[in-house]
């Protein structure tokens, strides 16, 4: 028996939440798995259509986390446990330390949830649930640095990156729908992500505005919601972008995949905002099994998703002739598919069949 304890899970949306979900199916192919979950709005339909043995945990956020580490503990003192796994060092915080020495058990770590001030409250909060952990796990180099900086124990740390278990097959209704809002435009760049500061879509929309000399038939669509949504509608249209980009609201999945597929560029040159940090970008990787080549910044962990020259770019995302210029080296002579097809391969590593054992060989 496998216990996963979580405080993002779907149907709540982000790369924490798509991450866990990952896992835990993939730990299901070599055991049964127990998960501890937030309660979330419709999470009663996502549970009766998932196969996994889901305890959803509710009531207001301050108690929420004692609720469901009683429950948590209950479980895990009267039930024959292989391995927990932790999505985030507050999952961790209130399990008892005895249930803990009796099993394997991983808290992983991603990036903006562990760059606290040394000295802070935060960061002596988590110092000391982190002690309680037998492994550490890391999305990427980057992250273990960070986790190293703010006084996690190296030792500890393993660098496991994210999986996915893309591609899947296109939709045909959805593959036209998708070929409509691209046209026969060129070239065909799209961003998958939270509208906020970190992910540097402000950035885009001007480098999209620099770039309409060379490639005036240019579109750039941007599936996803967030606080930065109305700001960049504005600039759109200060830009006079209104046909060089769409802007799509979060979207279902066939859709998402058929207009991935359309797309010749995934873009999101990623920056530090405040403690925000790209700790990994497994979109990059997703982008890669479509045979798109993508380009991401340079300041956090996308260089362990992005092979610099060889499965897209990297550049510096603050700096739009950086962005400017890294597009343009993209496209030059066709160096688009090359760099599409050996993204393609570079995916393949990151099925989530391969990527589980990388766990299970520390249990």
């Amino acid at each position: 028996m496998f216990v996963v304890i979580t405080r993002n899970f779907p149907p709540d949306v982000g790369g924490i939440q798509i991450l866990m979900e990952g896992l835990s199916k993939a730990l299901t192919n070599h055991g049964p798995v127990k998960i501890f979950a937030d309660e979330y709005p419709n999470c009663n339909d996502y549970d009766r259509n998932s196969n996994l043995g889901i305890q959803r945990i509710g009531g207001f956020k301050v108690f929420r986390k004692f609720r469901k580490a009683y429950a948590a503990n209950e479980y895990l003192k009267n039930n024959k446990i292989r391995a927990i796994f932790f999505d985030h060092w507050k999952s961790l915080e209130h399990i008892n330390l005895d249930h803990l020495n009796k099993t394997s058990n991983f808290c992983l770590i991603h990036s903006k949830e562990i760059n606290h001030p040394i000295g802070s409250s935060l960061n002596i909060r988590m110092n000391k649930s982190f002690k309680k952990a037998q492994y550490i796990v890391a999305n990427s180099k980057y992250t273990k640095e960070l986790g190293v900086s703010m006084g996690l124990e190296k030792e500890k740390i393993h660098i496991i990156n994210p999986g996915t278990n893309y591609p899947v097959k296109i939709d045909k209704e959805e593959s036209i729908k998708a070929k409509k809002i691209f046209g026969s435009a060129f070239p065909k760049i799209i961003t998958i992500a939270r509208l906020d500061k970190r992910k540097s879509h402000q950035n885009i929309l001007m480098t999209v505005k620099n770039l309409m000399p060379t490639y005036p038939d240019i579109k750039y669509v941007c599936i996803g919601d967030g606080e930065e949504k109305k700001n960049l509608e504005n600039l759109r249209a200060q830009l006079g972008l209104e046909q060089q980009v769409v802007f799509l609201p979060r979207t279902d999945e066939k859709f998402k995949v058929a207009i991935l597929n359309e797309a010749n560029l995934f873009l999101m040159p990623s920056i530090i905002y405040k403690k925000s940090i790209e700790g990994f970008g497994i979109s990059f990787i997703e982008a890669g099994s479509y045979g798109k080549g993508s380009i991401g910044g340079m300041a956090g962990g996308e260089a362990d998703a992005i092979e610099d020259g060889k499965t897209g770019y990297l550049c510096d995302g603050s700096d739009l002739n950086s962005i400017y210029e890294t597009v343009l080296k993209f496209f030059h002579n066709d160096n688009c598919k090359i760099l599409g097809s050996q993204a393609s391969v570079f995916s393949e590593k990151f099925k989530w069949k391969k990527i589980v054992e990388q766990y299970l060989s520390l249990v």
